[in-house]
């Protein structure tokens, strides 16, 4: 019994001792051993090793778009009294002159040549524009060109070696994509943002006359007005134009031009000087049941269910193209060149795309009855400026 109980105490002094080893070196090794006891059951990522973690990071994509994007620093002469030299006036109302306007935007170098896109209203009536690069430079822009209907700009500096963004493929881009914005945040310096494509094809924002905006959270505040939105690989997908806020700042809704619609603005801009849109001078809207009964149509159906197909006109500008070859208010445009039309925004669209003095088939449904007429476009006129 002596012996047992010898073997036991023994056994048990070398399995504590062996516990307080175990215990002291690798304590996870006891949580395994004791379930629910000793870690908490988490699931880890697993090891990244130095390269992949750069390529993973963002940082790539900011390190290359970033040296590309410009600060633009715009001013004003302020508008003075023509009486303002007068004695009499200056005894009465003072000194009457005032300092310039300043604000501030963003911009993306697209060419070794200098070129720059940035957005109208950041150059709009600009008498100075000085651009500020990343690296420190600075230089005098010129405004090569604007298009105001959307809300795009081209500027030119003279500087050799100049960093040159890549221009992706906006059209693949797709809901959830990561992306960057980059821009000159309140003056306060070249600054990165991140978020998601939250939408694609936003329109009917009043914003511009075309409209077809990536939507994003990333962060966009003013100055970044101009500014780049790239893709994980630094590739731009956008010029960032605009943002819903009821601060005046970030809200996490922003928008920006896709860049397919910026790479044919800035062609027709260092083309042409000029982007050349075709215009008839009507007033469409889309045809809901409402206006078709306002109207007194009745109209055909176009196989998507209860809808009906077209665009109504309820106005034609007098003397206007579409006026001289005979369009009425009440007409119902259905096809243009040949092209089913099935709301403003493809009216629209279709009208723009049409060449200056070429005429053109337009097909109509007048009273129930279909009616071709050929319209010769005139030149689109340049937009009142809009509030952004």
């Amino acid at each position: 019994m002596k012996r047992f109980w010898l073997l036991f105490s023994q056994s048990v002094t070398v399995l504590l001792a062996a516990y307080f080893v175990v215990a002291t070196l690798h304590p996870e090794w006891l949580g395994k051993m004791i379930p629910g006891r000793g870690v908490v059951a988490v699931i880890e990522a697993p090891a990244v090793n130095s390269s992949e973690r750069v390529t993973r990071s963002l940082s790539t994509a900011a390190k290359k778009a970033a040296p590309a994007v410009v600060s633009i620093n715009t001013s004003k002469l302020a508008e003075t009294n023509p009486n303002s030299e007068d004695p009499w006036f200056k005894f009465f109302f003072g000194d009457q002159g005032g300092q310039p306007q300043t604000s501030l935007g963003s911009g993306v170098i697209v060419s070794s040549s200098g070129y720059i896109l940035t957005n109208n209203h950041v150059v709009e009536g600009a008498d100075e524009i000085e651009v500020v690069l990343d690296d420190g430079r600075h230089a005098q822009a010129k405004v090569i060109g604007t298009d105001p209907d959307t809300d795009l700009a081209v500027l030119k500096i003279d500087l050799d070696h100049l960093p040159v963004i890549v221009l992706g493929n906006s059209n693949a881009l797709q809901v959830g994509d990561q992306v960057l914005a980059i821009g000159n945040p309140f003056g306060v310096g070249q600054t990165v943002t991140g978020g998601i494509v939250s939408a694609l094809g936003r329109n009917h924002l009043g914003i511009n006359t075309f409209e077809n905006f990536i939507q994003t959270d990333a962060a966009i505040n003013p100055g970044n007005s101009g500014g780049a939105l790239v893709d994980i690989n630094g590739n731009l997908m956008g010029i960032n134009t605009a943002i819903y806020s009821r601060s005046g700042g970030s809200m996490g809704i922003g928008f920006a031009i896709p860049v397919s619609t910026a790479r044919q603005v800035l062609d027709s801009i260092v083309k042409d000087g000029r982007v050349t849109r075709g215009w008839i001078g009507v007033e469409p809207n889309n045809l809901s049941p409402e206006l078709a009964q306002t109207f007194g149509l009745q109209m055909p159906k176009d196989g998507s269910g209860d809808a009906p197909a077209g665009v109504i006109i309820t106005g034609v500008l007098q003397n206007g193209p579409a006026a001289q070859a005979g369009m009425r208010p009440g007409d119902v445009i259905v096809s243009v060149a040949g092209k089913p039309i099935g709301n403003v925004g493809e009216l629209l669209t279709s009208v723009s795309a049409l060449k200056p003095g070429v005429p053109v088939k337009f097909t109509l449904l007048r009273q129930r009855v279909q009616v071709d007429i050929d319209v010769t476009p005139g030149l689109r006129p340049k937009p009142p400026p809009t509030d952004r």
